[in-house]
């Protein structure tokens, strides 16, 4: 049996293809990452207004805040098969054929939309009073979460629009539309949160109408941009699309897998909101604090991972096993390059951040060094977002949805809960688990591409 060709040739990844690749990456990225950053900044917006109008308001928001990122990220990644068919369409050189790729995203999103609203509405408060909280917390949080059940149908579809533009080397108008909706999202908390101009004060809530409105200025905006495109009927915007079972089929395939690993992966993250409050209503607030942050940094290896799927998805398309290759590596060295610089970042700088977020000082003192042990998860987390990216772009899906499973739910969870309760580290037992199931998750993803890579598509 003859033995695998090499992943490269030193003919096809010569330094200017290579740095032509890069350049394409970050021209990609460059808009998606800032779009992410946009969402980000959405909720850190949130997490800045409420915390400084009340500490316990915060700890509505972030227990509110749980379910609801369990729901959406799940919704969200049902999606992903809308960025990387359109991809893949691209690189057959069907790119006529994409607008039936969006039209499909946008059925299927609605019906995910409903189901969103109705489980986060009627399961939502009744999961807050059944999971261990203190009846305060529990009640405090229910508010907030219905409101939020009414922004998952603007968000999911809006999420289909974004998805597909970006596949369409389009990430700057969802970028823009993006930041536009956090003027929306900031003007109304400002005005909601305190109750300004004689309104009430409705705190967490408040907060929670906000994103509403942002969330739906961002689907209004997004709609009217596509069939205002001067290509969307040659792209197939307004074409019927024709039924295709095979597409279909694998559209919705890499949805269930992304869709899954977001689950797991979210799932594990809010279960942790729920071991801060089982520590106290101190420690939901600072871990509340640390984990806006790290999500924050998260989206911009969230946002390369959507600039390395895109180029890894159509070069799949074109069954060129090198582009592949080449593709996700220049993926995983900038990630990898962020990682580090973001880590001597926040490693100086954690009290100062903490200190933006709130002025309580028994929250900074909490807040700050868990920051600073958080620097030991920002590559590890990136990466591994990456490279699933990667792996699903060319068609492996399981593998990166049960690494996600092991790593967060099977590693994670019951680590976080020994460490902050009965060893008595609180956040930093929280913290700490990250780190492990961080490390692991990138580990074996990295692994399983390096399998792929020696094997022909």
């Amino acid at each position: 049996m003859a033995s695998p060709a090499p992943a490269t040739s030193p003919t096809e990844d010569r330094p200017d293809i290579v740095r032509t690749e890069t350049a394409e990456l970050l021209k990609l990225s460059g808009p998606v990452v800032l779009s992410r950053l946009g969402i980000m900044t959405m909720g850190l917006s949130d997490a800045i207004v409420v915390g400084r109008h009340s500490a316990e308001q915060l700890a509505f928001h972030v227990l509110a805040w749980a379910p609801t990122s369990v729901v959406l990220t799940l919704g969200i990644g049902l999606l992903m098969g809308v960025q990387v068919m359109t991809a893949r369409a691209i690189g057959e050189g069907r790119r006529h054929e994409s607008g039936a790729v969006l039209r499909r995203g946008l059925v299927y999103g609605a019906w995910l939309s409903l189901g969103a609203l109705a489980a986060l509405a009627i399961l939502g408060p009744i999961g807050l009073r059944n999971i261990g909280l203190e009846p305060a917390l529990a009640q405090g949080a229910s508010g907030p979460v219905v409101v939020f059940a009414f922004s998952m149908p603007p968000i999911i579809l809006s999420t289909a629009c974004a998805f597909w533009l970006e596949a369409q080397s389009r990430a700057t108008p969802s970028m823009l539309m993006m930041w536009g909706a956090n003027v929306v999202n900031l003007l109304l908390l400002l005005v909601l949160v305190p109750g300004s101009f004689g309104l009430p004060e409705l705190g967490a809530v408040g907060a929670a109408w906000a994103t509403f409105g942002a969330r739906l200025f961002l689907l209004l905006g997004l709609v009217v941009y596509i069939v205002r495109m001067k290509e969307a009927r040659a792209w197939g915007v307004f074409d019927r699309p024709r039924r295709d079972p095979d597409e279909e089929r694998m559209q919705r395939r890499v949805g269930y897998g992304a869709g899954a690993s977001n689950f797991f992966e979210v799932a594990a993250f809010a279960s942790l909101n729920i071991v801060a409050g089982w520590v106290g209503g101190l420690a939901v607030a600072s871990w509340g604090v640390v984990l806006n942050v790290a999500a924050l940094i998260f989206m911009v290896p969230l946002g390369l991972g959507t600039a390395t799927t895109v180029l890894v998805g159509r070069a799949y398309g074109a069954r060129d096993r090198h582009g592949v290759v080449r593709a996700a590596l220049i993926g995983f060295s900038v990630t990898t390059a962020f990682g580090v610089l973001v880590s001597l970042i926040v490693w100086p700088s954690a009290r100062l951040i903490a200190s933006g977020y709130t002025s309580d000082a028994r929250v900074i003192a909490i807040v700050a060094p868990a920051l600073v042990l958080s620097c030991l998860f920002f590559l590890a987390d990136a990466l591994q977002v990456v490279v699933a990216q990667a792996l699903r772009a060319r068609g492996d899906v399981l593998l990166p949805t049960m690494t996600h499973m092991t790593s967060y739910v099977l590693v994670m969870m019951p680590l976080a809960w020994w460490l902050a309760l009965p060893m008595g580290l609180g956040v930093e037992g929280l913290v700490w688990a990250v780190i492990v199931a961080s490390l692991l998750s990138a580990g074996l993803l990295l692994g399983r591409f390096w399998m792929l890579a020696r094997r022909p598509i």
